[in-house]
């Protein structure tokens, strides 16, 4: 596959959960504040996407209507959640992304790096753009923070669990690079959100972060 120039930018697809079940692993640290944290972080994530050099749009896929009406307000487009599961909800991004732009590569990125920068996120992306698929793992080596591929390749997401060896033995190319530090710190716990915040949180989390219990 040939990088990816201007002419030919990322569809990133972005899917996040419903409030209710977001981000319950912080429920200790965060009390009261634990679906404010889950949209913020969600928000910081999809705003340093689409002010991305190399993306051109950014879909939400979401069943909840308090973090649609929040990031489509950023300028994401939001199709509904089909409620299979995270991997039929990216596959419903990336039809959506197919149908807007067919010739357009498509990324699935996770929703919570509070810390995304979006140089960091097209230096990943440009890489991506050299194979027909690709996937960055996440800091802890198990999981996945992004999975891309080009045109007309099938989008065959395994996110979950222990994801990076479901997307290797999918034949998809893993994506070693130096700088990317943001794109790859996920925050599922009080410990990877002290992490991102060494990194730096974006605003959203920022603001968020100061209420959290200590």
């Amino acid at each position: 596959m040939q990088q990816v120039g201007q002419d030919r930018r990322w569809s990133v697809v972005v899917p996040v959960k419903t409030l209710i079940k977001a981000k319950t692993r912080l429920a200790g640290a965060a009390g009261p504040h634990r679906e404010e944290l889950a949209v913020a972080v969600a928000a910081d994530t999809v705003g340093a996407a689409l002010a991305c050099a190399l993306v051109a749009r950014v879909i939400v896929v979401t069943a909840d209507p308090v973090p649609a009406a929040r990031l489509a307000a950023l300028g994401a487009l939001v199709v509904p959640d089909p409620g299979r599961g995270l991997n039929a909800a990216l596959r419903a991004g990336h039809a959506h992304a197919v149908r807007l732009t067919p010739g357009a590569p498509v990324a699935a990125l996770q929703a919570d790096l509070p810390a995304l920068r979006p140089a960091e996120l097209a230096t990943v992306l440009a890489a991506a753009g050299e194979f027909d698929a690709a996937f960055l793992p996440d800091a802890a080596e198990v999981g996945t923070t992004l999975y891309a591929t080009g045109p007309g390749i099938p989008f065959r997401p395994g996110f979950g669990g222990e994801s990076r060896a479901r997307h290797l033995s999918g034949g998809a190319k893993e994506l070693r690079l130096e700088g990317v530090a943001t794109v790859r710190r996920d925050v599922d716990t009080i410990e990877d959100l002290a992490e991102a915040a060494r990194l730096g949180l974006g605003p959203h989390t920022a603001a968020v972060a100061r209420l959290l219990v200590r």
